[in-house]
């Protein structure tokens, strides 16, 4: 069973936190702002240096909700106080990507190019060095949208395991399968 839930928050000091009447907790921090709504039944407080998620009953339903809720409102405070990066790396012969205005151009072996509008909040760079595979890097504060980008961008052409090509995360492992071999009688 999971104990994430009664884990307190710790606050650095440069985060500021505040929970509405209506349960919607702010995070305000040095990289922006983030806003999340909690359920009614949860009861979010701040005490000194700490956050405090806590749960009426010990129904399913309230447990369940109390570590989603804990781990949400952690990802905020450790977005605004650090930021979330996530790098991709495109691997295949003739694979490009650049990136302008929040404009990925993708070339991934298609007879088109792939133009990706990147929401405002997400900041991508891409870098494209000689002999080594291009890569794209999204920073952003928000946790859950940073990897919603990274999940499009690796559906636009998955890793195929046979040669390896296609979008994956860098230092992700393929299992790779060995092609067809000619029988010999």
């Amino acid at each position: 069973m999971s104990r994430i839930g009664k884990k307190p928050i710790t606050l650095p000091a440069n985060v500021t936190i505040s929970v509405g009447t209506d349960n919607n907790v702010t995070v305000k921090g040095p990289k922006g702002t983030l806003v999340q709504n909690v359920d009614p039944d949860i009861k979010v407080s701040v005490q000194e240096k700490e956050i405090i998620v806590e749960r009426p009953t010990e129904q399913k339903r309230h447990k369940a909700l109390h570590g989603l809720y804990r781990a949400l409102v952690n990802n905020m405070v450790e977005g605004v106080s650090n930021g979330y990066k996530l790098q991709l790396e495109i691997v295949g012969v003739g694979y490009k990507a650049t990136a302008t205005n929040n404009v990925l151009e993708l070339s991934l072996g298609y007879s088109h190019n792939i133009y990706l509008a990147i929401p405002k909040e997400i900041k991508v760079t891409t870098l494209t060095e000689k002999g080594k595979n291009p890569t794209i890097t999204l920073e952003g504060i928000d946790k859950q949208l940073v990897g919603q980008v990274a999940a499009k961008i690796k559906s636009l052409r998955k890793v195929e395991p046979y040669k390896g090509k296609g979008v994956r995360s860098v230092g992700e492992q393929v299992r790779r399968k060995a092609g067809k071999t000619a029988s010999k009688k």
